[in-house]
C-alpha cells in the first residue's frame, strides 16, 4: 500500500481503518496493474489514468465506489442519482466486506469502463470504454 493512502487510512477511528485497510489490501492484490493516490481527498485507483474504485469515510461509514458500477448490474452496488455512471455500497464493520463478492466487482471494474479521464474535454459526456 502506498504510503499516502496507508496515512489517510490511519486517520481513521479504528473499525474504519480495517475496514479501509481491507479495501486497499483486496484493491491492490486485485487490480495490481492499477495507478493508486489519494485524488479528492480519498483514496483513488486508475487504470491507464481512468478512475476505477476508491473509498471515503463519510458520516454513515465508509463508501467504496466504482466509477462504472452501475453498469456492474449487482443488486448489491447501489448506483448514484446524477448523470454518471458510479454505484457504491456503505460498510460500518469489517465483517460487511464480502471478499468473494468484492474481487468479482473488482474484476468487473476492469473490464466494464466509462471514460472518465476524457469527460472535461468532451464538456461533461460519458462514452464507454469497455
Amino acid at each position: 500500500m502506498v504510503k499516502e493512502i496507508q496515512a489517510y487510512n490511519n486517520k481513521q477511528i479504528a473499525v474504519d481503518n480495517e475496514i479501509c485497510d481491507l479495501l486497499a489490501n483486496t484493491i491492490d492484490s486485485v487490480l495490481t496493474e492499477a495507478e493508486n493516490k489519494i485524488w479528492h481527498a480519498h483514496p483513488v485507483w486508475f487504470l491507464d489514468g481512468n478512475p476505477i474504485v476508491g473509498y471515503d469515510k463519510q458520516k454513515d461509514g465508509v463508501r467504496l465506489m466504482f466509477w462504472s458500477g452501475a453498469d456492474f448490474e449487482e443488486e448489491k452496488l447501489k448506483a448514484g442519482t446524477g448523470k454518471f455512471k458510479d454505484a457504491s455500497i456503505w460498510y460500518t464493520l469489517t465483517e460487511q466486506v464480502a471478499l468473494k463478492e468484492l474481487k468479482s466487482w473488482l474484476k468487473k471494474s476492469r473490464e466494464i469502463q466509462w471514460d472518465y479521464k476524457n469527460i472535461v474535454k468532451r464538456k461533461g459526456k460519458l462514452e464507454k470504454l469497455k
